[in-house]
Parts: structure tokens; C-alpha cells; sequence
């Protein structure tokens, strides 16, 4: 699964593992989302209280999906929004990852998958809907490479950019749990791991205590 050991820590709790995976798990795991969203398929959310549409297309996998809606806002549910079938269960390969590098005992509950197509973005935001905020979230990159940026507890902390190629894993825990992030650009033909170009984001997450 990993192709090199090198970890880098942004500040506490930030920590940076580029190309923790290698293209054969790479491959592995891009069927295994295939099939996910077959079951599963990618929808467009929406923002809460206004209905703007997000840039990217996303789905969940795992016991527990994140959703947004115009009525309800952000929350986990059991079910697809539009299908109302329970999520496809996570793939085995993205367990041994988050049991290998999270640092945390129990298991994630949810899979986020967001695709982002070349044109998408994603802005500054906390993941802040678990109850559980002493577990990390731990992100995997696949695909074209964007620009992502990390911050600190208020919006109005500085930021630090980094570009996250296909493979690399990052991980928001401890202290930089609730750090802001987002995606500012994705760098058209800098994979060949997606037959149509874009990125694949998977977030894992642990919701309940």
C-alpha cells in the first residue's frame, strides 16, 4: 500500500503524507468507487438556506453518509438522499489505511467521496458536524493534482498552500482538527489515473463517540 514512509507535520495535528499510496492501490481503489457509485450514485449538493449548488459531485460510502440540503443543512444519514438505499460499505483498503496512520482506535463511520471535476473548487470550511471531535479526518487525493489550502481555527488565520498529488494523504487531528481548508484549483492533465481527468476526494470520518 505504501510507497514511502515520509511524513511531514504542517503544525500540531496537521500531518502530510505524500504518496502514501502507490498507483496500484491508487488503481484499487478508484474500482472500488466505481462500484460505489453505482450503488451509490454522485449527486450535486446544495448549500443550506440559500440551494446554491457546490462545484463538486460527491456520494458516501461506510455506515454513515455526510449530506447538505437546502432545509435541513449539513448532517449523517444512513441513506442516500436521492436513491434512499443505505451507503456501500468502505472499501477494506481505505480501513487498513485509517488503522495504519490515524492514530485512533475505533473505526470511521463515514467515506465522503467528492468529485471534482478541472473547473471545481471547494472554499475555506470546517468539518465540524461529528460529535466526536477528538477523532482525525483523513483525506486521500486522487487523481489531478490541486492546490489546497490550510489554515488555522479562524477564517481569518493565515493559510499555507500545498499542491496534493494523486496518492498523497492528509490528515486534520488534534490540535488541527477543526483547522479551515479548501480546495483552490485542480490542475487539468496532471494525473492518468482518471480516464476523464478530474480528482477524486475520499474523507474518512469517525461521527459518534
Amino acid at each position: 500500500m505504501a510507497s514511502t514512509a515520509k511524513e511531514l507535520i504542517l503544525s500540531p495535528g496537521l500531518r502530510y503524507l505524500p504518496g502514501r499510496l502507490d498507483r496500484e492501490s491508487q488503481e484499487s481503489l478508484v474500482e472500488h468507487i466505481r462500484q460505489i457509485v453505482q450503488q451509490a450514485p454522485l449527486y450535486v449538493p446544495v448549500m443550506p438556506g440559500t440551494g446554491r449548488e457546490m462545484s463538486v459531485r460527491m456520494t458516501n460510502c461506510g455506515p454513515l453518509g455526510w449530506v447538505t440540503d437546502k432545509e435541513r443543512g449539513y448532517r449523517y444519514q444512513s441513506t442516500h438522499p436521492v436513491t434512499g438505499q443505505a451507503w456501500p460499505a468502505v472499501p477494506p483498503l481505505l480501513l487498513g489505511l485509517w488503522r495504519d496512520v490515524a492514530g485512533y482506535a475505533k473505526e470511521p463511520e463515514a467515506c465522503l467521496v467528492n468529485f471534482y471535476a478541472d473547473d471545481a473548487k471547494m472554499g475555506l470550511h470546517q468539518d465540524r458536524d461529528e460529535t466526536d471531535l477528538s477523532a482525525p479526518v483523513l483525506s486521500v487525493s486522487l487523481g489531478n493534482t490541486c492546490m489546497f489550502r490550510i489554515g488555522g481555527l479562524s477564517r481569518s488565520d493565515r493559510t499555507t498552500s500545498l499542491k496534493l498529488q494523486s496518492g498523497d494523504v492528509f490528515i486534520l487531528g488534534g490540535e488541527g482538527r477543526l483547522s479551515f481548508h479548501g480546495v483552490d484549483r485542480i490542475y487539468a492533465g496532471t494525473s492518468t489515473l482518471l480516464k476523464s481527468g478530474g480528482r477524486i476526494n475520499l474523507t474518512l470520518r469517525r461521527v459518534n463517540p
